[in-house]
This record gives structure tokens, sequence and C-alpha cells, in this order.
């Protein structure tokens, strides 16, 4: 994943380019990419669930592929299911955007009507381009205070989360941090009067 100063680049360039980057009302919307993925999955459906919590996951068709129970499951637990490609690459092969939206709608029996291109990089899509305007950086080796801290820095009213249920794109060993970060966040969300959901 690109460290701080290429995402604020990338955040730069977005303008202007038609992109969700903010939802309405005085709510932030909770995004989780790269799943669905054995390794941190279940934690996050289970603290969302605690916190009483509903999110969007922004899933990889080859994570769907070899995990489709668990993108059944998040789909049944009533999250928005929405697709992140196929391969997380940077430049996608011909057919990848047709093939995970195959992939994520088979497994999950829900078809997305969102993407999230991977890395950020904006490309042409029959589906509503989303973005994200607060991250926490939860693809390094961070621990849950870090990841919270950085996502508060930037919640505010109309913000777009980013984070990741899944480690298998980033130099991190596990995604539990992210999950266990999220106590933190909704905390911090209801104390600035915030709604967190899905986009």
């Amino acid at each position: 994943m690109p460290g701080f100063q290429e995402q604020r680049a990338i955040l730069d360039g977005w303008r202007g380019q038609g992109c969700r980057e903010r939802v309405a009302g005085n709510r932030a919307a909770l995004t989780f990419d790269d799943g669905p993925d054995p390794d941190a999955t279940p934690l996050v459906l289970e603290v969302l669930a605690d916190l009483g919590l509903k999110a969007t996951f922004f899933m990889c068709g080859e994570q769907a592929e070899r995990h489709p129970e668990l993108a059944a499951r998040v789909a049944a637990k009533g999250h928005e299911v929405a697709l992140h490609g196929h391969e997380h690459v940077r430049e996608p092969p011909a057919g990848d955007f047709e093939r995970g939206l195959r992939a994520v709608e088979a497994a999950s029996g829900r078809k997305p009507a969102r993407f999230r291109p991977p890395y950020g990089r904006v490309v042409e899509a029959p589906l509503e381009v989303v973005l994200w305007s607060a991250w926490g950086l939860d693809w390094e080796p961070i621990g849950p205070e870090r990841i919270a801290e950085l996502v508060l820095r930037d919640l505010e009213p109309g913000a777009i989360v980013l984070l990741h249920d899944s480690a298998r794109y980033a130099p991190r060993s596990s995604a539990e941090p992210t999950a266990l970060a999220l106590w933190a966040i909704a905390e911090g969300a209801a104390g600035r009067g915030i709604e967190l959901g899905t986009l």
C-alpha cells in the first residue's frame, strides 16, 4: 500500500474526478477493503455486532472465491457488499473488474453497486466509484490505538473511513488490530455526535 505522502497526493488528485468521497448528514461511513479473510473478517464482524454497527465491505473477487462462506456471512449480517476488483494490483489485467464482480456476487449473493479501485487509482467503472476521506493507515504494522488515533484525526460529519479486514496485500502480518481499533473509533465518533454506518 502507498505511504502517507503518496496517499495525500492521491487524495489531492481525486478532486473533480466525480468519485464519491463523502456521505450526507451528521454521519460517517465505515468501510473495509481487501477481504473477506479468515484472519480478521470474523473478528471485525463480531466487534461490529457488539457495537451495533453496520459497514460497507469492498471485497476482492479472489478473496471471495477463496472464502465464499465469509462473503456470505458479511451479507447475511446485513452489511453492504461492494467491489474492490478481482486481483489487488496496481495495473489490473483485462477483465479484472468483471471477474471480480461475478466472484463477489456469486459468493455473497449480493450484486455490488459500488466499487473502490485498489490503491485508490481511479478508473472508469459502471458502478459508483467510492474513495475515502479518513483512514487509519492500517495496512502498516501498527497497533489498534494508533489506527484509532489516525481515523479520529480526520473523522468529521460526512467522512468515509477506510479500513482493512485483511492483511493479505499489506506488510503487516494480521488485520486483527483494525478490529480491535473499532471500539475506540466508535467511542470517538459517538463523542462527536457522528453516527457510523454503511455508505
